[in-house]
C-alpha cells in the first residue's frame, strides 16, 4: 500500500508543494515521509496485532466498569505519543502544523490495522476540532487542549433509542441550572435529562475522562422544546466535571451506561447507551447532567456539522482501508493458492500441476475490481482532504472553489467507499472461497467490520437526499458546476493522450448524463417525486466521480510504463469497461422519476 499513497500524495496530488505555503513552511517531502513511517511502524506494532483480539474480547461491561483488552489501551497510548491527535493543530496548540491531506494520510495505517480500535481517536480528533471552531476561548483550554494532548477522549452523541437519524425528533432537553447557569466561565449551565444510543467511545477508562458532544433541546417559555431542528442546542458534558484549568474536580457527572450494544463489527469500539441526569450521580448535590453551552441556543446542528462531514470523510477513509486491508489478503491468498489447470482446445489435462489460482481470469476479475475500489477510493479521500488544505490555505479563488466541491462531494466520500469498499471485502472473501468465511483468515472480520460503514454518520439514503435535495441545486447548482469544470477539464486533458481519449470520452458522456437526470428529476419541482430515487442518483454520482478519480490519475502515468504503471492503467480501465456503465441504469429511474417506490402500499408487501 505504501508505494500507492506515496504515489498519489506525491506525484498526484503534489502536496509536497504545500510546503511553499505560510502554514506549512516548517515541513516538506522529508517531515511528511517521517510522520508517515512514524505511523506505519506504530499501526503494524501496537494494533494490527491484535485486530483479531479486539474483535474477538468484546468490551464487557460488570455494571460498575467496562472492560477491554489492555493492548486496546497500549496501542492508544502509542497512538497518543506519536502526536498525531493534535497533528493539524498550530504549534501555539502543540500541534505539528501538518497538512491534512498528510494527516489523514497517516491515519490510514491504523484504520487499516485495525478500524475499532483507531476509532476512540478519530472521534476525539473531531470532537476538538468542533471546539476549535465553535467554542469559546476557556472551552478550547479546557476540553479541546485536553483531547488533543490525549490525556481526555471524546464522542458526539446525536441519535437517540426513538429517533435514530431522525434529529428533529430528539427528546433530550437542557434546563438552564438555577440562577447565574450563564455566568459560568466555562459556558452556560444547564441540565440535561435523555438517552443517547449508539454512542461510540461512550464509555471505557482509556483516559481519565470523556467529553461528550450533546445534542439537546432548550425548552421555551412554555416549557416545551421548540419543533424541528431549529431547536436543537449543543453541549460539553464531560464525564467527570473539571474546573477552569482543566483538572478532575473529583465529583462524577450525571451520565451513566445504561449498557453495550453488541454489533456485528467493529467490536473492539465501546458503542453505549447513555442515559443523562437519571440521578445515579447527583453533581452539585442535584440530579441531571451538568452540560455547558457551545455557542448559541438553537445552533447546535449547524456546529454538529462540523464534526459530523469530518467524521463522514473518516468514515469513508475507514471503509477504504478496510477494503484495502481485504484486498492485499485476498491477493497474498491467490499467489500461494494452488487449483485447477489451464483449459486447451482438448480440455483440461489432469497431469499438468495445478496453477495459482492468480492464474484464473475470474480470480483476476475479483481482484481487479477489488484495485479499482480501494486505489480509486483512498485517492478520492485524499482529494477531499487535500481541498481542506486548499480551503485553508490556498488563494481566495481557490479556497471558494475548494468550499464548493467539498459540499458536494462529501456526500460520495463516505457513501462510495462503504458500498464499494464493502463490495471489495465480499470479493476478497469470495477469492478465498470456504476459507474465506471461516475466523482462520481476516477477510471475514474486514467485512464485519466494513458493513457498519453504510450506516455509520448516515446511510445511503440519507447521503443521496442530501446530494441531489441539497447538494446539486443549492445556490443555482455552483457546487455541481465547480465539480463539472473540474471533470471536464481532465477528460479534455485525457483526450489528447493516446490510450486514454475513449475514457475521456465516456467520462464526458457520463457527465452529461448525470446533468441530465438531475434536471429532469427536478422537472416538475415536486421534492417527493425528485427525490424518491435519491439512492440510485448517489450511486451513479459516485461511479462518475470515480471514474474522473482514475483518469485523472492515469493521467499522471502517461511518462511510466513499469509494473506499478501497468497495474494501475489496468484498475482504470477496469472501472471504466465494468463499473461506469451502470450508471445508466441507476439514471434511468432518476431521469423519469420512476414512481413506483413512492406508490408502493404497505399491504402489498
Amino acid at each position: 500500500m505504501r508505494n500507492t499513497l506515496d504515489f498519489l500524495l506525491y506525484d498526484w496530488l503534489k502536496v509536497q508543494d504545500l510546503s511553499g505555503r505560510e502554514r506549512f513552511a516548517d515541513h516538506s517531502r522529508d517531515t511528511f515521509d517521517a510522520v508517515l513511517d512514524t505511523c506505519e511502524r506504530i499501526a503494524r506494532e501496537k494494533f494490527a496485532p491484535f485486530n483479531r483480539l479486539a474483535d474477538t474480547e468484546e468490551p464487557r461491561f460488570d455494571g460498575e466498569r467496562v472492560h477491554l483488552p489492555q493492548a486496546t489501551h497500549e496501542a492508544l497510548a502509542a497512538y497518543v505519543g506519536s502526536g498525531m491527535l493534535a497533528a493539524a493543530q498550530d504549534h501555539g496548540h502543540g500541534g505539528m502544523q501538518l497538512p491534512c491531506v498528510v494527516e489523514m494520510a497517516a491515519n490510514c495505517f491504523f484504520s487499516k490495522a485495525s478500524v475499532a480500535m483507531g476509532g476512540y481517536a478519530m472521534l476525539t480528533n473531531g470532537n476538538a476540532n468542533l471546539l476549535m471552531a465553535h467554542g469559546t476561548e476557556m472551552q478550547r483550554k479546557v476540553f479541546a487542549m485536553n483531547e488533543f494532548s490525549g490525556r481526555w477522549f471524546g464522542t458526539m452523541c446525536l441519535s437517540e433509542p426513538q429517533a435514530g437519524s431522525s434529529l428533529s425528533d430528539v427528546a433530550t432537553r437542557a434546563e438552564p441550572d438555577g440562577e447565574g447557569f450563564d455566568a459560568d466561565p466555562l459556558g452556560p449551565r444547564y441540565r440535561l435529562t435523555g438517552n443517547k444510543m449508539w454512542i461510540s467511545g461512550g464509555e471505557h477508562e482509556i483516559t481519565e475522562n470523556i467529553v461528550h458532544l450533546v445534542l439537546a433541546k432548550i425548552p421555551g417559555t412554555d416549557g416545551k422544546p421548540l419543533p424541528g431542528t431549529k431547536g436543537i442546542s449543543l453541549f460539553i458534558v464531560p464525564k467527570h466535571l473539571v474546573d477552569t484549568q482543566g483538572q478532575l474536580t473529583g465529583e462524577r457527572n450525571d451520565v451513566a451506561l445504561a449498557g453495550l450494544n453488541h454489533k456485528l463489527g467493529y467490536r473492539g469500539t465501546t458503542n453505549c447507551l447513555l442515559n443523562f441526569g437519571e440521578g445515579r450521580q447527583t453533581p452539585g448535590g442535584k440530579r441531571g447532567a451538568i452540560g455547558y453551552l457551545v455557542s448559541k441556543p438553537g445552533d447546535g446542528l449547524r456546529c454538529m456539522f462540523h464534526m459530523m462531514n469530518e467524521a463522514r470523510i473518516g468514515v469513508g477513509l475507514g471503509a477504504v482501508m478496510l477494503g484495502y486491508a481485504g484486498y492485499e489478503a485476498s491477493l497474498e491468498y491467490a499467489r500461494q493458492r494452488p487449483q485447477g489447470r489451464p483449459i486447451t482446445a482438448a480440455g483440461k489435462d489432469a497431469a499438468q500441476p495445478q496453477r495459482p489460482i492468480i492464474e484464473h481470469a475470474d480470480v483476476k476479475r475479483m481482484l481487479l475490481a477489488q484495485k479499482s475500489f480501494v486505489e480509486g477510493g483512498l485517492a478520492l479521500e485524499l482529494f477531499c482532504a487535500h481541498l481542506v488544505d486548499e480551503q485553508q490555505t490556498g488563494s481566495a479563488e481557490d479556497a471558494d472553489t475548494a468550499k464548493l466541491l467539498l459540499e458536494v462531494l462529501t456526500p460520495i466520500a463516505k457513501s462510495w467507499p462503504s458500498e464499494w469498499c464493502l463490495e471489495a471485502n465480499s470479493l476478497a472473501i469470495q477469492v478465498l472461497g470456504g476459507y474465506g468465511y471461516t475466523r482462520d483468515f481476516p477477510v471475514e472480520q474486514y467485512w464485519r467490520d466494513n458493513r457498519l460503514n453504510m450506516i455509520h454518520e448516515g446511510t445511503h439514503g440519507i447521503q443521496g437526499l442530501d446530494l441531489l435535495g441539497r447538494k446539486v441545486v443549492m445556490d443555482g447548482g455552483k457546487a455541481l458546476m465547480a465539480l463539472a469544470a473540474r471533470v471536464s477539464d481532465t477528460a479534455q486533458r485525457a483526450g489528447q493522450v493516446p490510450g486514454l481519449a475513449e475514457a475521456a470520452n465516456e467520462l464526458g458522456a457520463a457527465l452529461a448524463a448525470v446533468g441530465g437526470a438531475t434536471k429532469k428529476a427536478w422537472s416538475t419541482g415536486q421534492p417527493e417525486e425528485a427525490l424518491a430515487n435519491a439512492t440510485p442518483y448517489l450511486q451513479a454520482f459516485g461511479h462518475t466521480v470515480l471514474a474522473w478519480i482514475w483518469l485523472d490519475v492515469a493521467l499522471s502515468l502517461t511518462d511510466r510504463d513499469d509494473d506499478f504503471a501497468r497495474g494501475k492503467r489496468a484498475a482504470q480501465r477496469y472501472f471504466f469497461a465494468y463499473e461506469l456503465p451502470k450508471i445508466h441504469a441507476w439514471l434511468g429511474v432518476v431521469a423519469r422519476r420512476e414512481p413506483l417506490t413512492r406508490e408502493m402500499q404497505d399491504a402489498w408487501f
